[in-house]
């Protein structure tokens, strides 16, 4: 049956399981958006490119499945590359599709016209231009394949108008996209068990709750301590005797010190990359002083920063359930019970709130946030200082519980949420952002409301962008540039998109606004007023300057 190629297009996306979009639409995808029109496919129309590449990207994180985004060329695409930025750095699948120009146009620098290719070249996996209504399934199974395979990431495909209006008689790819694990050999823990000090790191974008089970199992076999990389604490339950903590930029010094300690590295799923090694200082690439077992989804991956001893190519979330059935097999002793003890305790110590300045001290939020919360809810943040008293006090219990960015974008926290509500509408959804990372994505407001998304949004008001203050403040103390931030009235921004606001200025008034907001049904947001002295989880801004010599 002759179809238009959006009609072709939605239907192949029907196929691939594919049940919800995000757009802004453009005129050069209208056929797409036609096709899409009598689909089942839900279409959540977003305010602006930036957040509906976050909102696919979440999408992504959540499900193990490509997030899927359209927008439109020239500007629509330029916007969007926040999002694309981000779910390479985290290893996220996703596939954009860009509306393009009349494909026999093109060189002429034609209204929007952009070589996608050379664009997106660094940014994304992989990047195409379908030029023949033909074979749109061919490019839309391939995108998708290359999406999960190996280490997940961004496809861009560009989609000429003239090829999206054209009509074809061509059949839906009908093959499989999904890929074959790897195994991983016991030599893995024969290496493991000869060590006198190791480290369990777990990371990377494939994880499941049984991956959960299967690591809390590995470590109670082998009573070797494990920690997570960055901004995969939800990877391992945190009450576990056997977490030791997470691998984050304000890394717990003491946990810092034992990687240095250790002797054997067992690296699950985990790139164990730049912030996780603080640098590349916590192992030195070109002599770790350690053994390295290194277990990744993607080959390029092993020995690419790190020499690897014993190496393996296998998705995180498989391999520890293969290990953990392997050390059932192999009649293995725990050992290293007073290592594993001490990297607990050191962890423990590490969430013993440590006092902030002023009325609201965000380490309280954060506790009666962790307290209170079921296990199930999901936390969202983008960038800034106020994520450290996240990543520092939340216990997160189960797996699919943290969207955030490895990449450390600002304003990806809202739109995560709002995909995060749209995705578990019984499950408490909380963003906590700064106010200069709500801001960059707060307009989204409105895509919450009109599709029915209700998080909560914790805006930790200090009137500046909190990280780049802190360095300014240890580099020229005292001379605020460029930092300061000029807020709304959070209530009435709320309110003014049908949503409910609430304001913070006593820690005490927190759990009441809290019941408040979830009680509304819909978005929220709590904004509370956080003292200037409160730069970091460890330091007040008069002690930094000081220490500056200010």
């Amino acid at each position: 049956m002759e179809r238009h190629g959006g009609k072709i297009l939605s239907d192949q996306l029907e196929k691939l399981g594919v049940k919800r979009v995000f757009s802004v639409p453009g005129e050069s995808f209208l056929a797409a958006l036609d096709g899409l029109y009598e689909s089942g496919i839900q279409n959540v129309v977003c305010r602006q490119e930036g957040g509906a590449a976050m909102m696919a990207e979440a999408y992504g994180k959540m499900t193990g499945e490509a997030g899927v985004c359209f927008v439109t060329r020239g500007p629509g695409a330029c916007n969007a590359s926040a999002g694309v930025h981000v779910a390479m750095q985290d290893s996220t699948p996703m596939v954009l599709f860009v509306g393009q120009i009349d494909n026999r146009q093109t060189d002429r620098e034609t209204f929007q016209e952009v070589d996608y290719r050379a664009m997106f070249g660094g940014l994304a996996k992989w990047v195409a231009q379908v030029d023949d209504t033909e074979r749109l399934p061919e490019y839309i199974a391939r995108a998708f394949r290359v999406a999960k395979s190996g280490k997940p990431g961004p496809v861009v495909l560009a989609l000429p108008e003239n090829m999206l209006s054209a009509r074809a008689d061509v059949p839906d790819f009908s093959g499989q996209v999904s890929h074959g694990a790897g195994r991983v050999g016991p030599d893995v823990l024969s290496a493991l068990m000869a060590s006198e000090r190791p480290m369990i790191v777990i990371g990377g974008s494939q994880w499941s709750a049984a991956a959960n089970k299967g690591v809390a199992k590995l470590a109670e076999v082998t009573g070797a301590p494990v920690v997570t990389s960055f901004r995969r604490q939800d990877y391992m339950d945190n009450r576990h005797t056997h977490f030791a903590g997470d691998l984050n930029v304000g890394v717990n010094p003491k946990l810092a010190a034992r990687m240095r300690e250790a002797d054997c590295l067992l690296l699950i799923g985990t790139r164990f990359g730049d912030i996780e090694t603080q640098g590349y200082t916590l192992v030195d690439p070109a002599d770790p002083k350690k053994a390295v077992l290194h277990i990744h989804a993607d080959a390029d991956e092993i020995g690419r920063v790190y020499g690897a001893d014993i190496g393996y190519v296998c998705r995180g979330d498989l391999a520890v359930e293969q290990l953990a059935i392997t050390a059932a097999t192999m009649e293995i002793t725990p050992k290293w019970e007073a290592w594993r003890k001490a990297a607990r305790a050191d962890y423990e110590g590490w969430i013993t709130p440590f006092e902030s300045p002023g009325a609201v001290k965000q380490e309280q939020v954060i506790k009666w946030l962790s307290d209170n919360l079921g296990d199930d809810a999901v936390l969202t943040n983008g960038a800034g200082n106020y994520a450290a008293w996240l990543h520092r006090y939340f216990v997160y219990k189960q797996h699919g519980t943290q969207l955030a960015p490895t990449s450390g974008s600002m304003g990806y926290g809202f739109p995560a949420a709002i995909s995060a509500s749209l995705e578990y509408p019984d499950r408490d959804v909380v963003c906590l952002a700064g106010d200069g990372c709500f801001q960059m994505t707060c307009n989204e407001l409105s895509t919450a409301v009109h599709h029915g998304a209700k998080p909560i949004v914790i805006v930790m008001d200090n009137g500046r962008y909190g990280t780049i203050r802190m360095h300014q403040e240890k580099h020229y103390p005292g001379r605020v540039s460029g930092t300061m931030l000029a807020n709304p009235d959070w209530v009435a921004l709320a309110k003014a998109y049908g949503g409910h606001g609430e304001l913070v200025t006593d820690g005490v008034q927190f759990a009441d606004a809290f019941a408040r907001a979830k009680a509304s049904g819909t978005v929220a947001i709590i904004a509370c007023k956080i003292d200037e002295e409160a730069l970091s989880t460890g330091a007040t801004l008069s002690a930094v300057r000081k220490a500056a010599g200010g």
